[in-house]
This record gives C-alpha cells, sequence and structure tokens, in this order.
C-alpha cells in the first residue's frame, strides 16, 4: 500500500514563496517516480513538475523557472519549491507516485498516469 501525505500549503501573498513536501512510505521508493498536480476549483486537473530517479525533471509551462521539483531519498520526501507565487497558483496541491513502468518509461504531467495519489494541501495566494 503506498501512502503519501501532502504538507507544507497556507497563505501568502502575491510574489512570496512556499515549500510543499510530500512525506513517502509503502513501497520501494528508489524506483517509483512522483509527481505535484494541481486542481483549481472550476479547473481541471493539472500537472505541475514531475521527478524520475536520475534526477530528470519536467515543468508545467506556467511554473517553469518559478517552481522546483526535488527529492530527498534519505528522507523518503517530495518537495516542490514555489517561489513568484502568482494568484493564478491558488490550488489544491497533490502529490502521486507510479511506477515508470507503467510510463513506458516517459515522464509524464498526465495524471491518468499516476496511480498514487494523497490527499492534498491548499495553497492561496493574494494578490
Amino acid at each position: 500500500q503506498v501512502h503519501l501525505v501532502e504538507s507544507g500549503g497556507g497563505s501568502v501573498q502575491a510574489g512570496g514563496s512556499l515549500r510543499l513536501s510530500c512525506a513517502a512510505s509503502g513501497y520501494t521508493h528508489s524506483t517509483y517516480w512522483m509527481a505535484w498536480f494541481r486542481q483549481a476549483p472550476g479547473k481541471e486537473r493539472e500537472g505541475v513538475a514531475a521527478f524520475a530517479k536520475d534526477g530528470y525533471t519536467r515543468y508545467a509551462d506556467s511554473v517553469k523557472g518559478r517552481f522546483t521539483i526535488s527529492q530527498d531519498n534519505a528522507k523518503n520526501t517530495l518537495y516542490l519549491q514555489m517561489n513568484s507565487l502568482k494568484p493564478e497558483d491558488n490550488a489544491m496541491y497533490y502529490c502521486a507516485a507510479a511506477d515508470p513502468a507503467t510510463m513506458g518509461w516517459v515522464l509524464s504531467l498526465r495524471g491518468a498516469d499516476y496511480a498514487y495519489w494523497g490527499q492534498g494541501t491548499q495553497v492561496t495566494v493574494s494578490s
């Protein structure tokens, strides 16, 4: 059973920063690929950033240059450093994990490619 728990969300003014964390347990952490997604009210879920075990990353165009995804294998924790936050970054942020073989070993930002999900953490950015 894969278990993902997000934390670090909160309220911040535009231009500010937050760091989200996702604590992972219950699977072989050294092999799974992980990602961050977000969903704002009335909008579809959006892939934000993904991280492969060899350090390869992928970002949505909307966050490139502002967000950084990273992973601490010793702590089994995935991070999302979010800088220069904008009101359009308002959303519930979710951590997800998947066996890379199910993606055909191509790092994906599609939610359907990820089998395991956390409960989410809310990010609110005020203008």
